[in-house]
């Protein structure tokens, strides 16, 4: 038994999209909607979504371009914005009026977005190692392998090329866990043989054409707008996305933010580290 049901849902602009929907415990349960960084997809929140299923019904959406979510015909399209009206669509589309938002990374920007254009609809808000700061040596590590990877033949290669990737992130990871993590990510090709990333290659396109030395956007008056919001930020102990000085920047500005640094980990946590775990419940127990 899977543990969720599929999803299908239309974005504004026509592309079919896909969430997995684990159902909760009964009908009145609250939602929580889990959301997962650029280049991931549902996979990640595999160990996480039925957890929290036992308290929250969960959505746990592929992003388009992502996963079983359509890919774009427009690439400039691959951007925050445009994902998180596609979650709003979302919402509406199962009369969703409030959420618990959990995300990773991009999921996490996309989360400060959401409450920012909408507040009413957001509760509460987990954010996996991101802030509205984003170190610049993590932005130019992912620049460097989005898009670039080509397909593997086997099983064993999509590991080689996972841990490439992803090993500094995740020193004590056993080769199971690799495995574990190399199937979140990689998908049979269609045709051809041997396996693929499972995301669009074009997601890279904003951030390749992006001039190098442009300055980010602002999102400090983003995070500003949640300062009457519950926000729980975790933080990988050597997260190059998430330094220490920029959560400490936002523990400045919003005081009643709580933290939990999860040891043995880069950017970013998988969620299911038994510190991420506890330091997730207890912050959902938290009265309103």
């Amino acid at each position: 038994m899977s543990g969720f049901d599929d999803l299908w849902y239309r974005s504004d602009d026509g592309l079919t999209l896909y969430a997995r929907d684990y159902a909760g415990p009964d009908g009145d349960a609250p939602v929580a909607l889990c959301m997962h960084g650029l280049t991931r997809n549902a996979a990640d929140f595999a160990g996480l979504a039925p957890h929290l299923a036992q308290r929250y019904r969960v959505l746990v959406a592929d992003q388009r371009g992502r996963g079983r979510s359509d890919y774009d015909p427009d690439p400039t399209r691959y951007q925050p914005l445009t994902y998180v009206q596609d979650m709003f669509r979302l919402l509406d589309s199962q009369a969703i009026p409030c959420a618990v938002l959990v995300g990773t990374s991009m999921g996490g920007l996309m989360a400060m977005l959401m409450a920012a254009m909408q507040p009413a609809r957001v509760s509460a808000i987990v954010l996996n190692d991101i802030g509205p700061e984003v170190d610049p040596a993590g932005l130019a590590r992912i620049k460097a392998y989005v898009g670039k990877a080509e397909p593997v033949a086997d099983w064993a290669a999509a590991v080689a090329q996972t841990r490439a990737i992803n090993g500094a992130a995740f020193p004590d990871f056993s080769p199971e866990d690799w495995l574990h993590f190399a199937r979140g990510l990689y998908r049979p090709r269609a045709q051809g043989g041997g396996l693929e990333l499972a995301y669009d290659p074009a997601i890279s396109t904003p951030l390749t054409a992006a001039d190098e030395n442009a300055v980010p956007p602002d999102l400090w008056p983003v995070f500003g707008a949640l300062s009457a919001l519950p926000v729980l930020v975790l933080r990988g102990a050597h997260s190059d996305i998430l330094s220490a000085a920029g959560l400490a920047a936002m523990r400045a500005r919003k005081p009643d933010l709580v933290v939990a640094e999860i040891a043995n980990r880069g950017h970013a946590p998988t969620l299911d580290e038994p510190d991420a775990r506890a330091a997730i419940d207890a912050f959902l127990a938290m009265p309103a």
